[in-house]
């Protein structure tokens, strides 16, 4: 499970990484689409970068959790605390997009 682990502390990293540089202003990083109908750039990249913060908690504490050993609820409590972490974390850029975008699409 250590490998896991490492996977999912580089993807937290990862999503962090760019959660934390979308919330200080760098909007660019976000596809143009998904930007057309957007008035208040600041505000939404603070929501989107928040919502990315949320994302990366899955993979982080689903990580955590693997380190503490390899049984099967271990694993199956893992991995539901990772797929938490996703769905919530795309719920809210969900509605991040509906608010600032007027829409996802």
């Amino acid at each position: 499970m250590t490998i896991y682990a490492i996977i999912m502390f580089l993807g937290a990293a990862v999503l962090a990484g760019f959660g934390v540089a979308i919330y200080r202003g760098r909007t660019e990083l976000i596809h143009d689409y998904h930007q057309k109908n957007v008035a208040d750039k600041l505000s939404y990249g603070k929501a989107a970068g928040r919502a990315l913060l949320v994302m990366a908690l899955g993979p982080l504490l689903s990580g955590i959790m693997a380190l503490f050993g390899s049984s099967r609820p271990l694993l199956i409590a893992s991995l539901a605390v990772l797929f938490a972490g996703l769905i919530i974390g795309a719920a809210l850029l969900v509605s991040v997009q509906k608010k600032y975008n007027k829409g996802v699409f």
